[in-house]
């Protein structure tokens, strides 16, 4: 690949811990609003001692959680404890926004004094304050009826809708900015409104407040307890992660590991049909996640269902990088992909394998086939199935807000060691949706003290990897900063120039038509660089729903076009609408690729004298942390 320049750790400033910086981050907003709000809260204590028992326990809950979210010289402002408080700081910080100028911010507050006369009308009338009011704006953040029972709990989530409704359209609105700066703009002022919820405070949650009351105050010693245990982890909490153990109902699909290096272990997966096709299938998931994503359990396992559609499946188990990683290098992973083919074909004597890359390592894969067909060893690979993957970063997804310089050196400052820590990547992604990902688990469990769901989806969202500091910097830099995978030449892997246009190798490319990590108008770009046939299918949902989408469960829908079409809004308009899953159409297609059977015995089981294993899948890296 072209040369990278220096990761560098030593002299770097320690960067803060990953989940903190990430909550700092979005609390930023609150360090500004308290800076205009006046001190001294009007805290009601009535006199029962279990009462006050509760509001102490709710402020102390309050002081730790803005602790937690706020830069330690800013600790000391006033905590926003009551409605009032918080009205009067959502004002002034409005006021600081340079998209408001006076004239915006005067018509803001008009249309608020209507908004406020509205809401309290409909307190005034025949209907006690119990009835569920039918107020302007609806969220599900606020759907329970107790932001509807009384008037300031109504006037607070009500004022706070229309605020962040302005504030949004002012981004859509605001001339003079370049698309990647109205992107960026739009992606700050959402975490910000998202992190200054009111649902977010106990104190003005009137959900919160009920339930406190229900129960003693259990619900705010619990979140004490599960914040804390967060900050000592260094990662929000989104499921029950006692209830999954990885080997026994996740990633439990029988198989053996055959084969092993310092970067990764190779699975094969044991058959479960008397014959099975003659070229096998060679997955490589992404190395930024584990790979049991297409593992979680045996209704949802792509592996099991491809095994039983007598297909002798491997797959590619990266190991989470350390210490000993910090070495590794984008080259290293081409190299890997390209090894584990070769061993693929040597153990089963066959003469090429069927492929499919995940992400970004369907973005390798891309590059792989590349380098394959200058060295003349393009007949390796059968055929390559890209799941979500990008090669052509002009329009990438919502991750191109975190390339510009600023963030690059942070990203480098935390990679301690040689390695990105993979709490940094998590937080990374869940700031991408934060409303859903962060602030509906703080409520939902810091603050209403409900169960963690057991979900498998949850665990293995974190169940997270850490990433090779020097890979990582090239990652960003060169290909979603720089787009240089698809200028031929630009990037080589050993010295061979990679260039796009060179793969012939039959393709199915597949998309998420609501992927905001890889969205379909990025992925579709592969079909305008590859120069073999391609089978492009639109899938329902996003980034992994429209992957990991079994037939049996019946969910979504696919999209393909047998006609004519150069562009995906052509291939849109000519498309036929499948209800269900694409995973029988990718069989066919593949199918038509080779359709061959051969016994599945000899070195088609793993573990087998013909096929000596190194243990038992899903094996140690898996496992590693």
């Amino acid at each position: 690949m072209a040369k990278n320049d220096e990761t560098g750790t030593g002299g770097a400033q320690d960067a803060a811990d990953i989940f903190t910086e990430m909550l700092r981050i979005q609390g930023e907003a609150a360090r500004q609003m308290m800076q205009g709000v006046a001190p001294g809260s009007d805290t009601p204590v009535p006199d029962r001692p279990a009462i006050d028992a509760m509001g102490d326990a709710m402020m102390e809950f309050q002081k730790t959680w803005l602790q937690f979210c706020l830069p330690e010289d800013q600790r000391t402002a006033p905590m926003l404890t009551t409605p009032s408080n918080w009205l009067d700081a959502m004002r002034k910080w409005s006021e600081t926004m340079p998209l408001l100028d006076p004239a915006g911010q005067q018509q803001l507050w008009n249309e608020g004094f209507e908004l406020w006369q509205n809401v309290l009308a409909q307190f005034s009338g025949e209907g006690g304050e119990g009835d569920d009011k039918q107020l302007p704006r609806r969220d599900r953040r606020f759907a329970d009826k107790a932001w509807r029972k009384q008037p300031v709990f109504a006037l607070i989530h009500q004022t706070y809708l229309l605020i962040a409704e302005r504030l949004n359209e002012k981004v859509d609105t605001a001339e003079g900015l370049s698309d990647e700066d109205r992107k960026n703009l739009r992606f700050a002022t959402q975490n910000v409104l998202d992190a200054m919820s009111p649902a977010n405070f106990p104190l003005m949650n009137p959900v919160v407040l009920e339930r406190t009351v229900e129960s003693g105050g259990d619900n705010i010693m619990k979140g004490l307890e599960r914040l804390s245990t967060d900050l000592e982890n260094g990662q929000l909490t989104h499921t029950d992660t006692s209830q999954f153990t990885i080997g026994e109902n996740v990633a439990a699909t029988p198989g053996k590991v055959i084969h092993e290096t310092e970067l990764f272990q190779l699975i094969q997966y044991s058959p479960t049909t008397a014959e099975v096709f003659e070229t096998p299938l060679l997955i490589f998931p992404p190395w930024i996640n584990r790979f049991y994503i297409l593992d979680l359990n045996a209704k949802k396992s792509f592996v099991k269902w491809a095994v039983d559609q007598g297909i002798t499946v491997t797959l590619v188990s990266w190991k989470s990088a350390d210490e000993t990683l910090t070495h590794i290098d984008w080259d290293d992973y081409f190299l890997a992909q390209m090894e584990a083919i070769d061993v693929v074909r040597e153990r089963l004597k066959v003469k090429s394998v069927h492929t499919i890359g995940y992400c970004v390592a369907g973005t390798t894969l891309a590059g792989t086939l590349a380098v394959q067909a200058m060295r003349g060893e393009a007949d390796k690979v059968k055929s390559a199935t890209f799941f979500t993957a990008q090669v052509d970063f002009t329009h990438a997804g919502d991750l191109k807000l975190f390339v510009d310089d600023g963030k690059l050196e942070f990203i480098r400052q935390a990679s301690k060691g040689g390695y990105l820590d993979g709490r940094y990547l998590a937080a990374t992604f869940n700031m991408l949706r934060g409303s859903d990902l962060i602030w509906n688990y703080v409520v939902n469990h810091y603050l209403l003290g409900e169960d963690y769901p057991a979900f498998d989806l949850l665990f293995w969202n974190g169940d997270v990897t850490n990433l090779p500091a020097k890979w990582h910097a090239a990652y960003l830099r060169d290909l979603y900063r720089d787009n240089l995978l698809v200028e031929p030449g630009a990037l080589d892997v050993g010295g061979t120039p990679i260039d796009l246009t060179q793969v012939k190798v039959p393709s199915y490319v597949q998309a998420g038509r609501e992927d905001h990590i890889a969205p379909p108008e990025s992925v579709w770009k592969i079909t305008e660089h590859f120069s073999g046939p391609i089978r492009f299918v639109l899938a329902g949902s996003g980034h992994i729903a429209g992957v990991v989408n079994p037939p049996a469960a019946g969910k979504y829908q696919y999209w393909t076009n047998e006609g004519e079409f150069d562009s995906l809004e052509s291939f849109i308009e000519g498309a036929t609408e499948t209800p269900g899953s694409w995973w029988p159409d990718w069989l066919a297609w593949l199918e038509s690729q080779d359709s061959k059977k051969v016994k599945a015995t000899g070195a088609r089981k793993p573990g087998s004298k013909a096929n000596p294993a190194i243990e038992d899948a899903p094996g140690r890296y898996v496992k590693t942390r």
